[in-house]
């Protein structure tokens, strides 16, 4: 077994053990809320750090949290499916639907590609105000807890509904999918289709000159990504019981894009990063006030001028531009 995979054991352990035995300690349930927030928004962004692999700015994946969450709550509520079902349900919805928006606009670069998802968000808002099954402005509601997943008569996962504490539950399952998540998203950046993505990064043209599928490979990663943003955001509307046309808006879409920044695009592990050092950071500064926004900017901008790579790249050099870890 390699030194790294000792290292992510040892990281999950302490997630999946160490960190409730710190909370049941301490008696803040309340903090099982906010890890798993952290985690889902992690997962939500290694959509985004993907598209930024391939070399565009993915500032739309609001879009496809929100439409996850709404297929999963139309799956639960009007037709009774099992909430575990309607995860990779969603995702694939979401991946599908990515494929026939993507296929037009992944022809784009740079800032016209990324004003083209800027609006992607406010587009899926709009039509869950006007779609009956949404329930419109007024949102989905009094959405039940997950129900037991079985599989054979065997009973893989419980029912929410009977646990003592729902709070643990979700932030356990978002753990493991967090690690699933990441360990997938690794796998795929080192591997052969990974390298291909990143030479599109570099150099499109001399990639399709060698025979490279660019149009393929860049539905593939926008397909992926969208798959995290509707499962994250599915779990978010089951933690909630609820989602409404404002659960994800065009704020949430730039920050998951700021995430990637900060953490640092050249490595896989970046979004985990930066979203804990953002989310935790914005919550520290709320002693401010009305100050809140202008020094939380302030510190992004100085970090993001001091730091271009990201801060992981304190602690992991970097080889070259658009290598992943």
């Amino acid at each position: 077994m390699t030194m790294k995979a000792i290292a992510f054991l040892v990281v999950l352990a302490l997630l999946l053990v160490g960190v409730p035995m710190f909370i049941a300690a301490t008696g803040r349930d309340d903090l099982y809320y906010v890890l798993t927030s952290v985690a889902l928004l992690s997962i939500i962004s290694a959509g985004v750090w993907l598209t930024f692999y391939i070399g565009r700015i993915n500032i739309g994946q609001g879009a496809y949290a929100l439409m996850g969450g709404y297929v999963s709550a139309i799956l639960v509520v009007h037709y009774g499916v099992s909430f575990w079902w309607t995860l990779p349900i969603a995702g694939l919805f979401c991946a599908g639907a990515s494929v026939l928006i993507g296929l037009p606009i992944l022809r784009l670069r740079g800032v016209y590609f990324a004003m083209v998802t800027l609006v992607l968000t406010e587009v899926m808002r709009l039509l869950a105000m006007a779609l009956p099954i949404t329930n419109g402005a007024r949102g989905m509601v009094n959405i039940p807890l997950p129900g037991a997943l079985t599989i054979f008569g065997i009973t893989i996962i419980p029912d929410f509904a009977t646990l003592s504490n729902p709070r643990l539950a979700f932030y356990v399952v978002a753990v493991i999918l967090l690690a699933l998540c990441y360990l997938g998203l690794y796998r795929l950046v080192h591997s052969r289709i990974g390298q291909l993505c990143q030479s599109l990064q570099q150099n499109e043209e001399l990639s399709s000159s060698i025979g490279v599928d660019t149009a393929m490979l860049r539905v593939l990663a926008y397909a992926v990504s969208s798959f995290f943003g509707g499962v994250g955001g599915a779990i978010f509307m089951a933690i909630a019981q609820s989602i409404y046309p404002s659960s994800f808006t065009v704020a949430d879409s730039i920050n998951f894009m700021l995430y990637c920044f900060l953490g640092g695009l050249g490595y896989v592990f970046g979004p985990i990063l930066g979203t804990f050092v953002l989310y935790f950071g914005w919550n520290l500064l709320y002693s401010l006030g009305d100050f809140q926004l202008l020094v939380f900017s302030v510190i992004l901008i100085v970090l993001m001028l001091v730091l271009p790579n990201g801060l992981l790249s304190l602690a992991l050099p970097k080889r070259g531009r658009g290598v992943a870890r």
